[in-house]
């Protein structure tokens, strides 16, 4: 079972299934990004895993579909309509599928069954929740748009701000009432190992804890949960993550990390860059496993994949 968020855990999801039979494989996924928008029920987490293990995802953009085109936003922008968050001309099929199915009553985890099927993703996938939980972020400093102190949406923050302003504060709206989507605490009763990929530990990791029921599971699991950091050499090779900790009272680092995984992870690996602090994460009470984590290739993938196997079935011996 894999805890996925974002362009990095696809990538590792990627090389997974390469180590393991995709039918094996769960991956329970970050709603907490997910928007309306155009009235279309969005889901930008589910897709690029769904896109990237089915072999249909943008490489050059790291999201969206491969061959896509983008008639419609050219048409919408040229009415003077919302294009800032851009939607491909293939990408809106998926999105006007699901808001369909929602709309007739079909529930969140049923119709990403349903999309992953016809987009020949062998892999379960499986939403967090059926129930919305939306991230929400406070912002430290004004914008052009925006005072100081506002509470923006996840996509505000990550696209209209292209995620460069200061964040006050995080938190998980709906988080306390919703409950675990279908399959997802028996997919982490079962797993002979639970891997928490290379997601951001705030904002793509953190709306899956927030599910009431979900960090217990883990930790009750403990032994054979493994994440990986997404922080390599004190940066994040994507995104945020490296700013949010620091923004949020955290250290950008691989100790940083595993003082946040700590109660509910038993190992981390970090890069191999980070080789020297190996010391320090497993003083913050995880046993450390040094690898290369850097994914460029699918091949780096698979074997960033089974050593975070191996260090399970090690540490289960």
């Amino acid at each position: 079972t894999a805890l996925a968020g974002g362009v990095g855990a696809a990538r590792l999801l990627r090389g997974l299934v390469r180590a393991v039979p995709p039918a094996e494989v769960t991956a329970v996924v970050n709603t907490g990004d997910d928007l309306v928008l155009h009235g279309l029920h969005v889901s930008p987490d589910l897709d690029t895993v769904t896109y990237t293990l089915a072999g249909m995802d943008n490489k050059e953009t790291g999201w969206g579909l491969a061959g896509e085109t983008w008639r419609v936003m050219e048409e919408l922008e040229a009415l003077g309509g919302e294009h800032w968050f851009r939607l491909g001309d293939r990408d809106l099929a998926t999105h006007l599928y699901r808001t369909a199915r929602l709309h007739h009553g079909a529930t969140l985890s049923e119709v990403t069954a349903e999309l992953a099927r016809a987009r020949g993703a062998r892999v379960r996938v499986l939403p967090m929740s059926d129930d919305p939980v939306r991230t929400r972020l406070t912002l430290a400093q004004g914008t052009d748009r925006w005072a100081a102190g506002t509470e923006v949406a996840f996509q505000d923050y990550f696209v209209r701000l292209a995620h460069a302003v200061p964040v006050a504060a995080v938190r998980f709206d709906g988080a306390g009432s919703a409950r675990p989507g279908p399959g997802v605490i028996e997919a982490i009763a079962a797993a002979d190992a639970i891997v928490a990929c290379p997601s951001n530990p705030i904002v793509s990791l953190g709306p899956l804890l927030a599910v009431p029921g979900v960090r217990e599971a883990l930790a009750a699991r403990r032994s054979r949960v493994v994440a990986v950091s997404p922080i390599v050499a004190g940066a994040a090779l994507k995104g945020p993550a490296d700013r949010l900790l620091v923004e949020l009272g955290h250290e950008s680092s691989a100790p940083g990390v595993a003082r946040l995984h700590a109660p509910w992870a038993g190992t981390l690996v970090i890069d191999e860059r980070d080789a020297a602090l190996a010391g320090r994460v497993e003083a913050e009470g995880m046993r450390a496993v040094v690898a290369p984590t850097v994914m460029r290739t699918p091949l780096d993938a698979a074997a960033l994949a089974g050593a975070a196997l191996r260090s399970v079935l090690d540490a289960a011996r």
